[in-house]
């Protein structure tokens, strides 16, 4: 027996302490409404939270790379080259990200049954390579001014422009890192976490003109190379977050926390299985439980309405869950002789 998944969408933010924007605004407009159009409207606040976010780091970004750019192209510097080349791609990967959240807004379809959250993860797939491809730029840069020393110019812009950059970049960073865990969105998270790379490489280009002044001109290519391993740090890092999600990979204490709540549901002897998978930034659950064989299917029914609802008001960002019945053996029967044999060996 299954639940059919009446959708009371982010309950899992109503009982537990608001720490993400869904469960703030559902304690301040909607305390306990039990609409099943409630989750909907919650996923398009998320989705439109993100796109705020990204809209305005993109201003941001851009005022921040035009302003070092100009300072390169007075200077002369390659380290600020390379921050700056590293900010472009960085307000580059707000579009892709853009065109996910707005997708993610689209009702499912025949053809895409669990809508278009997943766009978020392939926006993330863009970000990483995005980061190598800004790693890559930076370090060749940094190269063929090794090979070829040129003087830098104007060593106090570039001082000032290193300042700018890391500025500018961390408060993007925080505003999307702190939204991106605020509605789940790994994809955002990791666009924050290049930002902030971004900040610190900026402080790496305040290294080498301090450098530079300090009569050692090689301290500017060094630092472009030094931008360059900080950049694949966090290539590292982002493009291990994106294959989890793509792999539908969770935190297992969100698993124990599934079957905790369910174990304490009246009703239910035994939780089976737990499977959960990120869809954008919404969870989806599908779970196996235990229950009295001797029960109607109305009364199986209530148990899993009920397991369904603790869960929704337990389980941070939780969108849905499928609850599937098992009789307990206590007859002795075999519940599942008629699909055993496809799953023997397997």
């Amino acid at each position: 027996m299954t639940d059919h998944g009446h959708d009371h969408g982010g309950h899992g933010d109503a009982h537990a302490h608001p720490g993400g924007i869904r469960g703030v605004l559902r304690s301040v407009f909607a305390p306990h409404s039990h609409d099943p159009g409630e989750s909907v409207d919650r996923a398009l606040e998320a989705s439109a939270e993100g796109m705020r976010a990204l809209k305005l780091s993109l201003v941001g970004l851009a005022i921040t790379a035009a302003l070092q750019l100009a300072v390169v192209a007075i200077s002369g510097s390659v380290a600020l080259l390379a921050d700056t080349i590293h900010n472009v791609a960085d307000a580059l990967t707000a579009v892709p990200l853009a065109v996910a959240f707005w997708l993610a807004r689209r009702p499912p379809t025949d053809r895409y049954t669990y809508g278009y959250g997943r766009a978020e993860d392939i926006a993330g797939l863009f970000i990483v390579a995005m980061i190598a491809l800004s790693a890559a730029v930076a370090g060749w840069e940094a190269i063929q001014r090794l090979l070829n020393p040129a003087p830098v110019r104007n060593v106090g812009w570039v001082l000032a422009a290193g300042v700018i950059g890391f500025v500018g970049n961390e408060i993007v960073a925080v505003y999307r890192i702190r939204v991106g865990r605020r509605i789940g969105s790994a994809a955002l998270v990791a666009d924050g976490l290049h930002a902030r790379t971004d900040g610190i490489t900026s402080l790496g280009v305040v290294v080498s003109a301090l450098g530079v002044a300090a009569g050692a001109p090689m301290a500017d290519p060094i630092v472009g190379l030094l931008i360059t391993a900080a950049i694949l740090v966090v290539l590292v890092q982002a493009s291990r977050d994106v294959y989890r999600r793509l792999m539908d990979s969770v935190d297992p204490d969100l698993v124990e926390r599934v079957a905790t709540v369910l174990a304490t549901v009246p009703g239910i002897e035994a939780v089976d299985t737990v499977r959960i998978r990120w869809i954008g930034h919404e969870l989806h659950a599908e779970v196996e439980v235990v229950t009295d064989c001797s029960l109607t299917v109305t009364q199986a029914h209530a148990i899993a309405q009920n397991g369904h609802h603790e869960l929704l008001h337990e389980v941070h960002r939780l969108r849905r869950a499928t609850i599937h019945i098992n009789p307990c053996d206590h007859d002795g029967q075999d519940h599942h002789a008629a699909t055993s044999h496809h799953f023997e060996g397997g």
